[in-house]
């Protein structure tokens, strides 16, 4: 019998599916409320960690156009719905789920595509989308830096093939500052 309040919990789980890139589907049998807060804490505010009824997930994930949790919809049941960095996210699973046993990745998906717990462990394993965009930034720099070196080690090559020392260039900078202590001393005279 579909009550109003079920009918709005499956509302609000459709709309956390459609709204997340990635979503991690987890037992947490055993843990304490204390650490479940700690876990809520490690996966920061874009991800949303949210203990569901089985049944009602079961419906809104068919809703969302979601099939990686089939079957897996048994027992005292968390969602992580990422709406963030799911490389983030994941780590922040995984390394938990290291530190307390009790906590079971059972599968998720991420970009549309299921993923079993090798899967979230895979994606956990990737380095962070800030350390890929800067990595991609070096390359893009590298041909430019090579370039400004190639041409300062030109302009180095020709001075010293000119004969003019890279001190030199500084000294008419030199002579402007003594001048006008020339003109001083002549000017009190």
């Amino acid at each position: 019998m579909a009550t109003p309040t079920k009918v709005s919990a499956v509302e609000e789980i459709t709309a956390d599916f459609k709204e997340s890139t990635a979503a991690v589907l987890t037992e947490y049998r055993g843990l304490t409320v204390a650490q479940l807060k700690e876990l809520r804490r490690s996966l920061g505010l874009e991800t949303k960690y949210a203990v569901v009824k089985n049944t009602l997930t079961g419906i809104a994930a068919k809703e969302a156009g979601i099939d990686a949790f089939d079957g897996q919809l048994a027992g005292p049941t968390a969602i992580a719905f990422i709406k963030g960095d799911a490389i983030a996210a994941a780590k922040s699973l995984t390394d938990f789920a290291k530190a307390n046993k009790e906590l079971i990745i059972k599968t998720g998906f991420f970009e549309g595509k299921s993923l079993d717990a090798a899967g979230v462990a895979a994606l956990a394993a990737l380095e962070s989308r800030e350390f890929q965009l800067a990595r991609v930034a070096g390359v893009l720099q590298a041909p430019a830096s090579a370039a400004i070196r190639s041409i300062d080690a030109l302009r180095i090559k020709l001075e010293e093939n000119s004969g003019a020392a890279p001190a030199e260039a500084d000294a008419p900078a030199a002579e402007a500052e003594e001048a006008p202590a020339a003109e001083a001393t002549t000017e009190e005279a």
